[in-house]
C-alpha cells in the first residue's frame, strides 16, 4: 500500500477546501462567539419542503348540508401529514451551535492496494473516499474547522442528519413506510454556515455517514481536477437553483445547477444519474442566496435567510387577510349563499359548507353545487354557469406556509388545479417556475401541496361576486 500525503490540499484552490464539515466531529467553541445564558442564537436560515400538503377524498354529493367534494385537500399549515416530530418536519431553522462542529480538507492519500485504510476506520476521522478503480482510490482526510457549522439533510434517520427528508409525490403528501421506493440519497447533502457575519451558507452534495465517511463508488461520477485536486457527483444529484433578483417581488426563476460534492457548481447531465458530468460553471457559486431551491431528486427544499422572512407576510397577516376576505360577505352567483374560508386552526379534512369553489379555467367563484358536470370530459369537469368554459371544479384553500410567499399581498390568484390560493406576484412566480421531475423531466407545481400546474398560465384570477346588499 502506498501513501501519499499531500498538504496542499488544505490550500484554498476550491471550494472544497474552505467550508467543508460535519454534525460528529471533534468539535471545539469559537472564542467570544457562543451564545450567552437567555439569548437567542443567531439563526442563519430556514429550510422549507415545498408540497408539504396530503390529498384525499373522492367526489360525492353534497348530503344533510355538509360538503364533500373532489380533490378535498388538507394542508398542515406547513407541517407534514403526519405532524412535524423530531427531525422529520417541513421546515427547519439552521442556528449556530454551541460549539463549532464544521471540518476542512486537510491531507490527501493515494492508496494503491485495496486494503481499508486507518483513515476509513476510524470514526473520529471524516474523509471522503474517490474509487477509481478495484486498486486505487484517494482518500482525503479532513480536520476540524472552528470558523463553520455543519448541517447534514437526507433521508436517513440516523443521528448525524439533522433534516430528515422523505419523498414528496407529485400530486402533493409525503411517501412514507418502509414500502416506498426513496430516490432521496440517505445522506444527500450538507451546508456549511459561517458562525461570523455575514453567516454565509454553502451547499455540498453527499454527507458523512455513521463512520465519518462519505465514499464515491467506482461507478460515481469522479475527476481529478486541474490543481490535482478529486472532486465528483452523488448518484442522483443534487441541484440548485438560484432566482434572478432574489425572492421578492421582483424575482424571476433562475437556471438549474448541479452542486458537486466539493461545492462546484456544474451544468445538469444530460439524465440525473448519468455518469458524465456537465461543464464547470466558473462565475457561479454554492453559497445559497434568499429563495434558492434545493432538489433532492424527490423534494425540494426553499432556502430563506432570516432577512428574507422579515420582509414575508406573518402568520397573523395571513389570518388578517382571510377574515378580510370574509368581512366582505363574497357570494355564490348562481345559489346566493355567502361563503368564507375557513380558519385553518380547525383543520381541514374537508371543505366547509361555506367553502368557495372555484372553476380553474375561468376564475369565478361559487358555493358547491352538483350540476354543470361534463364527465365525458373527465370526473371533475364542470361547465361554469356564468361563462359555459368547462374545466375543474375545486374548492379553494389559503396558503398558510407564509415561507413560500414572495410579498404580503392580498389572496387574489388561484393555483390550478390544486385551488390554493395566495397572492398575485407569488402565484406567478411559482407558476414560472420548473421543479425537476424525475430523470430528466422539469414541471411547474404548487409550492403549497406539490400538485403539477396546468392550463395557459397556470394559475387564474379569481372573480368574486360582492352581497346583493
Amino acid at each position: 500500500m502506498v501513501l501519499e500525503g499531500n498538504p496542499e490540499v488544505g490550500a484554498p484552490r476550491t471550494s472544497d477546501l474552505q467550508h467543508p464539515g460535519n454534525k460528529g466531529s471533534c468539535v471545539l467553541s469559537s472564542p467570544g462567539e457562543d451564545a450567552q445564558p437567555g439569548e437567542e442564537p443567531i439563526k442563519y436560515g430556514e429550510l422549507i419542503i415545498l408540497g408539504c400538503c396530503e390529498e384525499g377524498g373522492e367526489e360525492t354529493e353534497a348530503q344533510r348540508g355538509e360538503v364533500t367534494g373532489p380533490r378535498a385537500h388538507s394542508c398542515y399549515n406547513g407541517c407534514l401529514a403526519s405532524g412535524d416530530k423530531g427531525r422529520r418536519r417541513s421546515r427547519l431553522a439552521l442556528s449556530r451551535r454551541p460549539h463549532a462542529n464544521g471540518v476542512k480538507p486537510d491531507v490527501m492519500h493515494h492508496i494503491s492496494t485495496p486494503l481499508v485504510s486507518k483513515a476509513l476506520s476510524n470514526r473520529g476521522q471524516h474523509s471522503i473516499s474517490y474509487t477509481l478503480s478495484r486498486s486505487h482510490s484517494v482518500i482525503v482526510e479532513y480536520t476540524h474547522d472552528s470558523d463553520t457549522d455543519m448541517f447534514q439533510i437526507g433521508r436517513s434517520t440516523e443521528n448525524m442528519i439533522d433534516f430528515v427528508v422523505t419523498d414528496t409525490s407529485p400530486g402533493g403528501g409525503a411517501t412514507e413506510g418502509p414500502s416506498a421506493q426513496s430516490t432521496i440519497s440517505r445522506y444527500a447533502c450538507r451546508i456549511l454556515c459561517d458562525r461570523r457575519p455575514p453567516y454565509t451558507a454553502r451547499i455540498y452534495a453527499a454527507g458523512f455517514d455513521a463512520s465519518s465517511n462519505i465514499f464515491l463508488g467506482e461507478r460515481a461520477a469522479k475527476w481529478r481536477t486541474p490543481d490535482g485536486l478529486m472532486d465528483g457527483l452523488t448518484t442522483n444529484g443534487v441541484l440548485v437553483m438560484h432566482p434572478a433578483g432574489g425572492f421578492s417581488e421582483d424575482s424571476a426563476p433562475g437556471v438549474w445547477r448541479e452542486i458537486s460534492v466539493c461545492g462546484n457548481v456544474y451544468t445538469l447531465r444530460d439524465s440525473r444519474s448519468a455518469q458524465q458530468r456537465g461543464k464547470l460553471v466558473e462565475n457561479e457559486s454554492n453559497v445559497l442566496q434568499d429563495g434558492s431551491l434545493i432538489d433532492l431528486c424527490g423534494a425540494t427544499l426553499l432556502w430563506r435567510t432570516p432577512a428574507g422572512l422579515l420582509r414575508a407576510p406573518t402568520l397573523k397577516q395571513l389570518e388578517a387577510q382571510r377574515q378580510e376576505a370574509n368581512a366582505a360577505r363574497p357570494q355564490c352567483p348562481v345559489g346566493l349563499s355567502t361563503l368564507a374560508f375557513p380558519s385553518p386552526a380547525r383543520g381541514r379534512t374537508a371543505p366547509d359548507k361555506q367553502q368557495p369553489w372555484v372553476y380553474v379555467r375561468c376564475g369565478h367563484v361559487h358555493g358547491y353545487h352538483g350540476w354543470g358536470c361534463r364527465r365525458e370530459r373527465g370526473p371533475q369537469e364542470r361547465e361554469c354557469p356564468l361563462c359555459r368554459l368547462v374545466g375543474p371544479y375545486v374548492p379553494l384553500w389559503l396558503g398558510q406556509e407564509a415561507g413560500l410567499c414572495l410579498d404580503p399581498g392580498p389572496p387574489s390568484h388561484a393555483f390550478a388545479p390544486c385551488g390554493h390560493v395566495c397572492s398575485e406576484k407569488t402565484a406567478r412566480y411559482w407558476a414560472q417556475t420548473p421543479l425537476p421531475h424525475g430523470t430528466h423531466a422539469f414541471h411547474a407545481a404548487c409550492p403549497f401541496c406539490g400538485a403539477w400546474l396546468t392550463g395557459e398560465h397556470g394559475c387564474v384570477r379569481l372573480i368574486f361576486q360582492g352581497p346583493l346588499d
